[in-house]
């Protein structure tokens, strides 16, 4: 079979990884990862799933419809009233207990503070995600003490703390450089390479064109070797780009994911689980990755 030069297949450091209870082939295989968060001002959920009850019946929809990975978060990442270590704790421990008792899915927490990272990940949790650009280089040494994986994702500023009007002089280039530093360091700190998964960081301290061009120019951030993560789900620039509302970006995201699929995202960070589930699968299985669930049409 001739390799179609529009898809871009990244030389992985560590391409099959057993992370947590599940084993992913990311030469082949995108993993979906769900978002649940346990906050009252989440961008795009607004606290829907703030109350524990509502949160776990957001994971236990998840599973439902086939995620690969639940994702929970007790802070956001924008500025806000603030959350201490102990009220971050806990929001997230009780719904990875849950999540737990449900699934051998991945459980990542997303945070910045090494002491919640220590007891999320003795709760259950799998992977550490963190948003802000590995700022504090102790929570490396959490991970790395737990036998867990980190996802590191590019921002600049400092946990929660306003980045008005960013600039850069080439953002990919930049965003690139930033995240090879940052998994050297982790790596410097007793992580394995195959245990650092990176994300770009789409709209982290970044406008509506950076964004554009990271999704168009992508290969060079999954070309890094480390499986990549996108964040990309309804998020600003989709909505900027397509002049939609939040809840009006389902499709600018399907959209999105499937390009990014094809420059070598192979974990996807989303909302709507249920209709990117189908979205993932069926890139894949146009791709020759996965087979069809049956075969009938002009078979008899």
């Amino acid at each position: 079979m001739t390799a179609n030069p529009a898809i871009f297949h990244p030389d992985f450091v560590s391409p099959r990884r057993t992370i947590g209870r599940r084993t992913f082939d990311f030469s082949r295989q995108v993993a979906v990862m769900a978002i649940i968060n346990r906050t009252p001002d989440s961008f795009h959920d607004r606290g829907r799933t703030f109350e524990l009850s509502k949160a776990v019946a957001a994971v236990e929809n998840a599973i439902a419809h086939e995620a690969d990975w639940i994702d929970i978060g007790g802070v956001p990442f924008a500025p806000g009233p603030e959350v201490t270590e102990r009220e971050e704790i806990d929001r997230v421990v009780p719904v990875v207990a849950a999540a737990r008792e449900r699934t051998d899915a991945v459980i990542s927490v997303e945070t910045y503070r090494p002491e919640v990272a220590r007891v999320v990940l003795a709760a259950g949790a799998d992977v550490i995600n963190n948003v802000t650009g590995l700022h504090d280089l102790s929570l490396a040494d959490a991970v790395a003490e737990a036998g867990a994986s980190l996802i590191i994702t590019h921002s600049l500023a400092a946990p929660r703390t306003p980045f008005p009007r960013p600039t850069y002089k080439d953002v990919t280039a930049e965003v690139a450089a930033f995240l090879r530093e940052r998994a050297e360091a982790a790596i410097g700190r007793g992580l394995p390479p195959e245990r650092i998964i990176l994300d770009p960081g789409h709209d982290l301290n970044k406008n509506t064109r950076h964004s554009l061009e990271l999704t168009r120019r992508l290969p060079e951030i999954t070309g890094l070797g480390y499986p990549t993560l996108v964040a990309v789900s309804n998020k600003d620039f989709i909505g900027e780009t397509l002049n939609l509302p939040q809840n009006e970006r389902l499709a600018g995201t399907i959209a999105t994911v499937a390009v990014c699929i094809l420059q070598g995202a192979r974990i996807v960070r989303v909302h709507d689980v249920a209709e990117i589930v189908s979205a993932v699968r069926m890139v894949e299985g146009i791709l020759g990755w996965r087979e069809p669930a049956v075969v009938r049409h002009n078979a008899v």
